[in-house]
């Protein structure tokens, strides 16, 4: 298993990790660390991958996976919450683990400087344009330039090609996001999620931002990709805190 940690100043009771594709028992398409149910794998191979995820990360608990539909619904890592509709999660202290898939959309994990909350959000564009990171950012109930947010593996801006309705749609929420898209070779545009969520996270208020630019679609011995493979697996994206900040990370 080959997990990214994040590289930014997290509080060292932050523990934050992205899986590559690499490490589980999934075959074909869903080599070899799928961990989505919902993508047509054998469903105990998933479970295995999600088992050996727990084990090889430490996870206190198991993660609070979400049923994600690029909505903006932001909801406690309870497991009252386990399998409810949602994009996103939040813990406040440890015991809890956030949790994110992702094949493309852009995965963001947040906490506070204090570390006593964090949060795992899923955002494509649908999302974005609807507002869950706005959501999951006044669900920190922090002040925004206290919060930290590393940017996940996602689809590049030389890959994620959109139709002319997607770039109206974010200009006339935002002229500034005109900058992020630039015409395809198609006559279509490319859109960068990273810059996209960038700008969205500073107009609120939150300039710690850190991440972005590992291309889930460029690179296909790394990671899933939907948009690349159409039946494909899914990475996960989680974050929560540690009980001792002693502990050893994975």
């Amino acid at each position: 298993m080959e997990p990214i940690c994040p590289d930014w100043p997290a509080p060292p009771q932050v523990r934050a990790f992205s899986t590559t594709r690499h490490g589980g028992v999934s075959t074909g398409p869903f080599a070899t660390l799928n961990l989505g149910h919902h993508v047509g794998d054998a469903t105990e191979r998933v479970a295995q991958n999600r088992e050996r995820l727990c084990l090889h990360l430490g996870l206190p608990a198991p993660p609070c996976w979400l049923r994600q539909v690029h909505g903006r619904a932001i909801v406690a890592a309870d497991p009252a919450n386990l399998g409810c509709e949602a994009d996103g999660s939040i813990a406040e202290g440890p015991g809890s683990v956030c949790a994110v898939m992702t094949a493309d959309c852009l995965p963001l994990l947040i906490c506070d400087q204090g570390g006593t909350r964090v949060a795992a959000v899923h955002a494509g564009w649908r999302g974005l344009l609807q507002g869950v990171v706005d959501r999951a950012v006044a669900a920190m109930e922090t002040p925004p330039d206290c919060l930290l947010v590393w940017l996940g593996p996602a689809i590049g801006p030389e890959a994620f090609e959109v139709g002319a309705e997607v770039r109206a749609r974010f200009i006339a929420a935002n002229a500034d996001a005109a900058v992020g898209f630039r015409p395809s070779p198609s006559g279509r545009w490319l859109a960068d999620l990273f810059l996209l969520a960038r700008q969205r996270l500073a107009g609120l208020g939150v300039g710690r931002i850190y991440g972005g630019g590992e291309c889930t679609f460029s690179q296909p011995r790394r990671f899933f990709s939907y948009r690349r493979d159409g039946v494909t697996g899914r990475m996960a994206s989680l974050i929560w805190l540690a009980a001792d900040d002693s502990e050893d990370a994975a």
